[in-house]
């Protein structure tokens, strides 16, 4: 059992990063927090507050940084690679701005092409961007898809072609979601079907996660669909969030809820995986 898993929360940052998120971060009860640090769902590179960095910064909140949703590495549009490789660049350097512990990055998809084609292009220009982290910034967290048409990678099997292909970087982590690797085939809702997927993760990228995403599934196991459900509310269930809180892959890695609605159902979502975590 890992009592000192932190449990927190995707956050709403309304009224500035730290202001908004941190606010946030306390009606929900997070004892760690992930942010956008620009529009999810579009291209835009924002800014940011110097002022804002530095309060969340200082308030000691671990944090991390979730990419916008149109990141694909793997795109074979070269406007859509472009604007990724820029995306990236610039949430690393704005979780560095904030003290953020790790960026988290979806493992992308081929699209219409083959796969090791796609693998190819990331090694290209996902490399240099991980050789540019700086000592003291963030680790790129990459996160396995739910398995939906071309992604590069899904089950943690996958995760073995993708970290090859970026030849083991020692700043390359894992993102793993809960709810994803159920819909990739990872029947996480049974014993045996968490001990087997955290073994083989131990196995194929020993060291490398650094934050779970703790999602229910509202669909079956297998169904590569990506329909986040709350804690207890799916199909995975609430006593695989405390078997994955016992194995020892996932001891004093940090837990992050995306699940539906606001506070109060976010605060429900913490408060049961806090109760779990106790078991």
């Amino acid at each position: 059992m890992s009592v000192n898993s932190l449990i927190g929360g995707h956050v709403m940052v309304a009224g500035g990063l730290a202001t908004g998120g941190l606010k946030y971060a306390d009606e929900i009860g997070a004892e760690m927090i992930q942010v956008f640090v620009s529009n999810p769902r579009g291209w835009a590179l924002a800014a940011g507050d110097p002022a804002q960095d530095a309060r969340l910064r200082e308030s000691g909140m671990p944090a991390f940084v979730h990419s916008p949703y149109l990141v694909n590495l793997g795109s074979p549009t070269p406007e859509t690679l472009e604007k990724s490789v820029a995306s990236v660049r610039h949430s690393l350097r704005r979780g560095a701005a904030i003290g953020a512990l790790g960026v988290v990055v979806h493992a992308g998809s081929a699209v219409n092409r083959p796969k090791e084609e796609a693998l190819r292009q990331v090694r290209e220009h996902l490399l240099p961007l991980l050789d540019a982290i700086p000592d003291d910034g963030p680790d790129l967290l990459l996160e396995p898809m739910a398995g939906q048409g071309q992604v590069l990678c899904a089950t943690v099997q996958d995760l073995g072609p993708y970290l090859d292909a970026l030849d083991h970087h020692p700043r390359a982590g894992i993102c793993l979601d809960t709810c994803h690797a159920f819909a990739a085939g990872h029947d996480l809702s049974t014993p045996d079907g968490v001990r087997e997927t955290f073994d083989a993760l131990h196995e194929i990228a020993p060291g490398r996660l650094k934050l779970i995403h703790a999602n229910d599934s509202k669909d079956p196991v297998g169904s590569k669909r990506d329909n986040h459900e709350n804690i207890g509310a799916g199909h995975i269930g609430a006593e695989a969030f405390a078997e994955i809180m016992r194995h020892p892959v996932a001891a004093g890695i940090p837990l992050c809820i995306e699940t539906p609605g606001k506070s109060p159902e976010h605060r429900e979502d913490i408060d049961l995986l806090k109760k779990l975590r106790t078991t």
